[in-house]
């Protein structure tokens, strides 16, 4: 399957909302490309943060795009998991991968510890023509989504259950979804985009 490159604008339009909600943004990017999000949306901010990119020769480009910023070449969840990028405050967690987000989400928040009283998750979804075909039952992340919604209604109401999906780790993690936001786009409206603001609880 070709991947759907025809959300840029759009994907670079909600990480500067995102942007907006932090007033020191450190951004965490786990899928970094060849660095065009890095070009349209923090390199002119001089903003802060720390890439990942499997790809040896995107993550050489990375390096020499962004001199300031940590960059990792490996898989990001491993990392993640492991506590990788940490050592700066990352508060902005920019999550493109190619399908499924919830195995970085799941990362992510399984370091709870380590992170800020304000967390932002910037994501880029590309299950939800995978949830058209199947409901999302081979999804292990989507079983509590499928159980609540049913699998008859998982593509019609996605943007509600990655909602869902993203409240239930946050409790789990000791954060609110203080704010949550996003749209379908690309082709048939196949891509989701979401935006979260959490808040770790009193």
């Amino acid at each position: 399957m070709q991947r759907d490159n025809s959300t840029f604008k759009s994907k670079a339009k909600l990480r500067k909302k995102a942007l907006a909600m932090l007033d020191a943004p450190c951004v965490m990017e786990t899928h970094g490309g060849y660095g065009a999000i890095y070009d349209e949306c923090y390199r002119s901010r001089d903003i802060p943060g720390v890439v990942f990119e499997q790809n040896p020769i995107k993550a050489d480009a990375l390096a020499k795009q962004r001199p300031t910023w940590a960059v990792y070449e490996c898989d990001c969840v491993a990392a993640i998991g492991e506590g990788v990028g940490f050592h700066v405050p990352v508060n902005l967690f920019d999550i493109d991968p190619y399908g499924s987000p919830w195995d970085v989400v799941d990362a992510i928040m399984g370091q709870a510890r380590r992170l800020p009283a304000t967390v932002v998750l910037a994501v880029n979804d590309g299950l939800r023509q995978k949830v058209q075909m199947n409901g999302g039952w081979d999804v292990a992340q989507l079983a509590p989504a499928v159980r609540r919604f049913g699998a008859a209604s998982m593509y019609r109401k996605y943007l509600e259950v990655c909602e869902f999906l993203l409240q239930q780790k946050a409790v789990e993690a000791g954060y609110a979804l203080d704010r949550f936001g996003g749209y379908y786009c690309g082709h048939g409206d196949n891509m989701t985009h979401y935006a979260a603001l959490l808040r770790r609880g009193q």
